[in-house]
């Protein structure tokens, strides 16, 4: 056995294992097979298929070595899966490329440094036992894509559990949450492994176990899918959404105000007396101060009985923090009202981290609109006709726990994004995804604005009924149908599936298994 293995025997190695830079090509792979199975690939199945190469490549490592074997597997997740960061960096961050390209790896990497640390954790706590590191994986990923979720304002995206919005086991999203899916697909690779090592060691039995119960929650995925967990309102709620794709580079340029603000009302204007009308992020892009004729126009040219809800940013005084400052929020006009400010704010997009040495470096540091302030917590959901619609702004419906908390007093979901900060890359799409998982755990409709793509209808099972194209402006309509009751995930939230990470953690690394 090579010195990157460990000393002890009862480990299974293979070809890949045992040869480093196989193993690290092979990793990287393992990494970006994951974002396959995101949209717009859908390819579900690489998810136990990528985990059960990263345990074939990494099973015998000694914990030392899995530091750089967990980081190599982020590389190649967020490499592939997260590099869209690129486009906004270089084509609207004024920055140059070689520099866009710089900080785009510095980001990539420091997002495998989670990978990593989870993978050097997995190692020391499950020693040198195949029995240990094989009930232990699962946990600690899980674990890993939690801590992830928060720390530093959190990334969470691209967890594996996302994918089976359109795959066999999203009927599980309403009871576990996408980190409950999650751990199963972990769950799932490294059951063929250890059919694997089972079968080698001719104990054929164990290895039919093992394998029947892995693939138990993929069989009966399906039937759980028609579990009826929330009640639909029987009168539909009619639902128009306006996409105006106005061009990035203009979005905060006074001189292009009025066409901006022309061209909603001009979408507009043949659906006034629907019940539900949506603009999407700062579709208004001054602050609430500055737009009172418009916000004023807007509401008289309403029907008796119908809302309209758009971004806008806002500006005043915050009890909060004692001081003037900015909101990304979202507004509601009509019959009905509220206001809601963004509590998740994007890094650098929409605040600048230690601004007082970053400001002025370089343009990326200057982007329009990056001194937002966060919103309290607790806000009460925004009113259209009695309905109550709880919004998400942008990369705030990235968050499950967040989504599903806040979800409980809520009919109906409703998310407003720009993503045309990211072009026509894989990022806006995977977004929608994000959106329809949201669906799908709380069992309520996700009306989903965007300026440029994709805008769309989301039922409560997580599936698109209405949408636009990208890159194209135009009116969606439809109807939608609020909701009353609540998903088991929305009053549990993650917490069951954390606490059986734990569970596995503690007891499984000493106290229950043996060493040998």
């Amino acid at each position: 056995m090579t010195s990157n293995t460990t000393s002890q025997a009862n480990l299974p190695t293979s070809a890949l294992s045992e040869q480093p830079w196989l193993r690290a090509a092979a990793l990287l792979i393992a990494g970006a097979m994951q974002t396959l199975t995101f949209s717009p690939f859908n390819w579900w199945l690489l998810g136990p298929l990528s985990i059960a190469l990263v345990l074939l490549c990494c099973l015998p490592l000694a914990p030392q070595k899995l530091f750089r074997a967990g980081w190599l597997v982020g590389l190649g997740l967020f490499g592939t899966g997260a590099s869209w960061v690129y486009i906004s960096i270089s084509e609207h961050g004024n920055t140059s490329i070689p520099l866009a390209v710089i900080l785009t790896v510095i980001f990539v990497a420091g997002l495998a440094l989670f990978h990593g640390l989870a993978f050097w954790a997995w190692g020391k706590l499950s020693k040198d036992s195949t029995i240990r590191r094989l009930l232990l994986f699962p946990a600690v990923w899980i674990l890993g894509d939690w801590i992830r979720g928060w720390l530093l304002t959190g990334f969470p995206w691209l967890y594996l559990g996302t994918a089976h919005v359109d795959g066999p086991m999203g009927g599980f999203a309403p009871l576990v949450g996408v980190h409950g899916v999650t751990f199963w697909v972990t769950v799932t690779g490294g059951a063929v492994i250890a059919c694997w090592w089972l079968i080698r060691n001719t104990r054929y039995a164990s290895a039919a176990v093992v394998g029947i119960v892995a693939l138990l929650p993929w069989v009966t995925g399906p039937a759980v899918s028609n579990a009826q967990w929330t009640t639909l309102e029987e009168e539909p709620t009619t639902f128009a959404s306006m996409q105006g794709n106005i061009p990035q580079q203009i979005k905060w340029d006074p001189d292009f105000l009025r066409d901006q603000i022309v061209a909603y009302l001009e979408l507009t204007e043949d659906h006034w007396d629907t019940d539900l009308i949506l603009w999407p992020e700062t579709a208004i892009p001054i602050t609430q101060d500055q737009a009172g004729k418009i916000i004023d126009h807007i509401d008289e040219e309403l029907g008796e009985t119908s809302t309209l809800i758009t971004g806008i940013p806002w500006y005043g005084f915050s009890d909060r923090i004692e001081d003037f400052t900015f909101h990304n929020s979202i507004m509601a006009i009509g019959n009905g009202g509220g206001i809601y400010h963004k509590q998740k704010l994007v890094p650098f997009g929409e605040y600048v981290p230690l601004q007082q040495w970053l400001r002025g470096l370089i343009g990326f540091f200057d982007l329009p609109m990056s001194s937002f302030s966060r919103g309290p917590a607790n806000q009460s959901p925004l009113d259209a006709n009695g309905t109550n619609i709880m919004p998400f702004i942008c990369y705030e419906v990235a968050y499950p726990d967040f989504v599903a908390r806040n979800a409980r007093n809520a009919g109906l979901l409703l998310t407003i994004s720009n993503d045309g900060w990211f072009g026509d890359s894989v990022g806006p799409l995977q977004h929608l995804q994000i959106a329809r998982m949201r669906a799908l755990e709380t069992g309520r409709y996700m009306l989903r604005g965007t300026n440029n793509g994709v805008t769309a209808i989301i039922d409560h099972k997580g599936q698109i009924t209405e949408t636009i194209p990208q890159f194209e402006r135009g009116v969606m309509t439809g109807e939608v149908y609020a909701a009353e009751g609540n998903t088991p995930y929305m009053l549990s939230g993650s917490w069951p599936v954390l606490t059986l990470a734990a569970i596995l953690i503690v007891f499984g690394r000493v106290r229950v298994i043996p060493k040998n």
